[in-house]
C-alpha cells in the first residue's frame, strides 16, 4: 500500500467515510482540504455498470465545459493545403503532415490534442500504436476527425474535453481548476455528468452509473450524492 504524507492524512480526516455529499459542499470541502502550492486539477470519477471488454457496452465522448479546463490547451492539426491554412488562422499550435508523423514516432508528445482530415487518416493510422493508448488518436466519435478544422479548434481551446471508459469501467476526467468559482466548477460538473449519462451505451444494462466521486490534485476523493449529482444535469 502506498504510503500517504501528513498534510493527505489531515484532508482525510475532513471527509466523513460513509457520507453522500451534495455538490456544492462537496466543491467546497475539496477545495478546503487542497493543500499543493499549484492550481489544482478538479476531477469527477464515475464508476460505470459496463463491460468495457463488449463492444457494444464501450463508453466514449466528448463533454463541453462551460467554463473552460483552465489549461492551455495545445492542437496538433494533419493538413494539407486550404484546410491546413484554415487550421493556423484558427489557432492551432502545430499544422503539418509527414514531419509530425515523423516527430511522433521518434517520440515527441509535445501536444494535447490531435485533428486531423479524413483524407490523412491513411498516414495517422500508421500513429496508432504510439497515439492510442495516451487518448491521443485522431477520431471521428470525439469530433477530431473532422473536415471542419477551424469549429473543432475552437471547441477544444474552449473547452472541450474526451473521455474513455478505462478496463475497470472507470471514467475520470478534469472538469476545471482548484481557483475556479464554486459556480464554474458545479457548472462544468453538470456538463460533464450530462454528456456521460447521455453517452450510455445499447449493450448497458442495470444500474448504470454507479458512483459519482471528485476530488483535486492529490487530495483525498469526495463521494456524491447520486440524485443531487444528476440533478445538475436539469439545473
Amino acid at each position: 500500500m502506498p504510503k500517504h504524507g501528513k498534510k493527505y492524512l489531515e484532508a482525510v480526516k475532513q471527509v466523513e467515510a460513509d457520507k453522500l455529499y451534495q455538490p456544492a459542499e462537496a466543491i467546497e470541502l475539496i477545495k478546503k482540504m487542497s493543500y499543493v502550492k499549484f492550481d489544482a486539477t478538479v476531477e469527477l470519477h464515475m464508476q460505470l455498470g459496463v463491460d468495457p471488454r463488449h463492444a457494444d457496452q464501450m463508453v466514449r465522448g466528448t463533454a463541453t465545459l462551460p467554463a473552460g479546463t483552465g489549461k492551455e490547451v495545445k492542437v496538433l492539426v494533419f493538413a494539407q493545403g486550404e484546410k491546413a491554412m484554415e487550421a493556423e488562422a484558427a489557432g492551432a499550435d502545430f499544422v503539418g503532415v509527414d514531419e509530425f508523423v515523423k516527430q511522433i514516432n521518434e517520440g515527441w508528445l509535445g501536444f494535447d490534442v490531435a485533428i486531423a482530415t479524413p483524407d490523412m487518416m491513411s498516414k495517422v493510422a500508421a500513429l496508432g500504436r504510439r497515439l492510442g493508448p495516451r487518448g491521443l488518436m485522431p477520431n471521428p466519435k470525439a469530433g477530431t476527425v473532422t473536415m471542419d478544422v477551424a469549429r473543432a479548434i475552437r471547441e477544444v481551446k474552449a473547452g472541450r474535453v474526451e473521455f474513455r471508459v478505462d478496463k475497470t469501467a472507470l471514467i475520470h476526467m478534469p472538469v476545471g481548476k482548484i481557483s475556479f468559482s464554486d459556480e464554474q466548477l458545479l457548472a462544468n460538473l453538470a456538463s460533464a455528468i450530462d454528456a456521460i449519462v447521455r453517452a450510455k451505451p445499447t449493450g448497458a444494462k442495470g444500474q448504470y452509473i454507479k458512483s459519482i466521486t471528485v476530488c483535486s490534485t492529490m487530495s483525498p476523493g469526495v463521494r456524491l450524492d447520486m440524485p443531487s449529482a444528476l440533478a445538475l444535469r436539469a439545473a
